[in-house]
């Protein structure tokens, strides 16, 4: 095999499959587990999933092994693990509690620490003015690096749209209820009208994005003061729900419903402004909820059924943790592979001629 062709050989098989390869999907079995967050623990290496009905929180290897990592029986009686994040720098879980109804109103945060398994704390999460028949929906949780935690409350009107604060020693207050929140209509007889803020994401600069299903809205939340304003977006994030971020700093945002997606979207202005820039559609049915970024910062979504545990049909056992690629990047990364093929031919042929120059020039010497 010549010099070039062993370079050529090379660069496609070495290069491309890389990146052409196919999507990593984790099919793992738990009965009538009913997984709503999703969270990926990256000391351990493996992902990890809540419980609609069940006081336990499981981790899932890339191989679909299931472990029950947290079991809690001192928590109400089918009380539902819901949102999940883990706090690298103090290397606990958070995990959001919320009792559906018709049992008894129930929303708060837990700390686990994943050494140890043990619970760190339990703080009850404040209702605040909610005084209609409607209830606090505790949701999702961010944490920044101080150990603070953001959960969104989801009761989709005037008096629910807010944020709880949980600090580092588990003190829980209501940390943001901007108007902002409440400032967009919302068709109340549109499906899941009742939803408002959900997925919520800490970005190191020191602001959480926060989207809102029954509006499709972003918001940008200063960690200091709970300051909001609406971030501009090209498009509408109708029905989000789970929110992501990526180490390059795109968003990962996932909508379980209809016209069931994961967003790409990035920004150039700290989220002042932002873009749509790729949309992957998914498998509504199976009903995706949470994205989460595994590693070398692939995207990563839960099929977790949890409509189907809602509606009390039950009988799932298996369910599937999928990566998800974006089309428009994987074209991009295409084109780069060929481009440095093409640097690589380029320098390949100059070597290749200088070569020839130096051969010719010994021989003169030579004779």
């Amino acid at each position: 095999m010549s010099i070039l062709s062993f370079f050529i050989f090379f660069v496609f098989v070495g290069i491309i499959p890389s990146i052409a390869g196919k999507s990593h999907t984790i099919h793992f079995r738990s009965p009538n587990l009913y997984p709503e967050g999703l969270a990926y623990d990256p000391s351990a290496q493996h992902f990890i999933v809540g419980s609609l009905r069940d006081r336990t929180i499981h981790a899932v290897s890339d191989a679909g092994v299931v472990e029950i990592l947290i079991s809690d029986p001192s928590l109400p009686p089918n009380a539902s693990f819901v949102g999940l994040a883990v706090d690298s720098v103090n290397n606990r879980l958070l995990a959001v509690i919320h009792s559906l109804a018709p049992l008894p109103p129930f929303n708060a945060l837990a700390a686990y620490d994943l050494r140890t398994r043990q619970r760190l704390f339990l703080s009850l999460l404040p209702d605040g003015d909610v005084t209609t028949t409607d209830r606090s929906v505790a949701n999702a949780v961010t944490v920044d690096f101080k150990g603070n935690a953001y959960v969104t409350n989801s009761l989709g009107n005037s008096e629910g749209n807010f944020i709880w604060k949980v600090n580092a020693q588990g003190e829980a207050s209501i940390f943001s209820r901007s108007p902002i929140f409440n400032q967009y209509p919302v068709d109340r007889n549109a499906p899941f009208s009742n939803s408002g803020l959900n997925g919520i994401a800490y970005v190191s600069k020191g602001y959480l994005l926060v989207v809102q299903s029954n509006t499709g809205r972003m918001f940008k939340v200063d960690v200091e003061d709970g300051t909001a304003r609406t971030v501009l977006l090209n498009e509408d994030l109708n029905l989000a729900d789970g929110v992501a971020i990526r180490r390059d700093g795109v968003v990962l945002v996932v909508t379980p419903v209809k016209d069931s997606k994961l967003w790409f979207l990035k920004s150039d202005d700290s989220w002042g402004e932002g873009v749509v820039y790729d949309k992957i559609d998914l498998d509504a049915e199976r009903f995706p909820t949470s994205v989460a970024v595994g590693r070398e910062d692939r995207a990563y979504v839960v099929y977790g059924r949890v409509m189907e545990g809602i509606m009390g049909k039950g009988g799932s056992e298996w369910f599937d943790i999928e990566e998800v690629k974006s089309v428009r990047e994987s074209k991009e990364e295409n084109v780069w592979v060929f481009v440095l093929l093409g640097f690589g031919l380029a320098y390949f042929f100059f070597w290749r001629f200088q070569m020839k120059q130096l051969v010719k020039n010994v021989d003169k010497k030579t004779n």
